[in-house]
This record gives structure tokens, sequence and C-alpha cells, in this order.
């Protein structure tokens, strides 16, 4: 079975193979730094520095591999080359919500990059899933556990 793709823009990209090298160059350095000295405390089985160090040394490997992963499969979304008729990954779209009154703005994302809170929602979410293909001027309702939300398209940038 083939892995499904993974959607990210460059900057999403960027970020991603950075924190890889980070992981491989220093933090693995530093986590193998804290078994050596835990080892020379001796005795391992009530040693709970090392018990911690082994801890961190699974998990960065296992964000490593996750990100491996990732990146393996990734497919980047040149930003340039997105068509700003409809809204796609790699848009930044300014919605109005009909329910309450104000402009909100979403950058569409792959959903390895989306973080609501930063404005950033994937094209995997309700929301990211109703908007996508929709033009300026077209109203979307989408279903939430609050409720239907209905957004008005606005405008519909490249994202920066």
């Amino acid at each position: 079975m083939e892995a499904k793709k993974t959607l990210l823009t460059y900057t999403g990209l960027k970020k991603l193979e950075d924190e890889l090298e980070n992981l491989k160059v220093v933090k693995r350095k530093e986590v193998a730094g804290k078994i050596k000295e835990a080892r020379e405390q001796g005795d391992l089985s009530e040693n709970a520095e090392y018990d911690a160090a082994k801890d961190e040394q699974r998990d960065i490997e296992a964000r490593i591999e996750e990100l491996e992963k990732i990146l393996k499969n990734a497919e980047v979304v040149v930003e340039d080359d997105v068509d700003l008729d409809t809204i796609n990954i790699g848009c930044t779209v300014d919605v109005y919500d009909k329910e309450f009154e104000e402009e909100i703005v979403f950058q569409l994302v792959g959903s390895t990059e989306a973080n609501s809170l930063a404005g950033k929602i994937s094209n995997e979410s309700p929301v990211g899933k109703a908007l996508i293909g929709k033009k300026v001027g077209d109203v979307v309702a989408v279903e939430t556990q609050a409720g239907v939300i209905e957004y008005e398209v606005l405008k519909i940038n490249r994202s920066v």
C-alpha cells in the first residue's frame, strides 16, 4: 500500500527539515552526553537520570522517524503557482463569519502544519474541506461541534 502524500507549503517543509536537522545534530548529542554522565554514576537500576535520558532518547528517535516519514512522502505546494481564483492549499483566505459578524483570516495548509491558534487550518479539517475550491463571494456552511457556521469568502491571497 502506498503511503499517503503529505501536503506542505515551502515554509512548512523548511520548518520540518530544520527540526529534523536539530534533532539529529544537536539533540542526539545532548542526550548521548546525559546517558554517558548517568552511566558514570554507577548502579543503573535506581538511576533516575539514566531512565529520564533513555526516555528522552526514545522520544527523539521516534520524532526523527516520524519527520523522516513525513518528509519522504511530502508534496510541496508552490505558493507562487497557486490559482487565486479558487481556494487551495497555500492560500490565505479572508472570510466573513455571518453569526459573529466578524472577518477572520485563515491560511490553508497541509495537516502537519495546521495550528488553529495561528490561523493555519488543515485542508482536511471541516472548515478547510468546505473552503477548498470556493471563490470570492461563495458562502460555505461548515458543520462543527458547535453547530453550523456560515462563512462568506471575501478575499483569496497567496500565503506570505
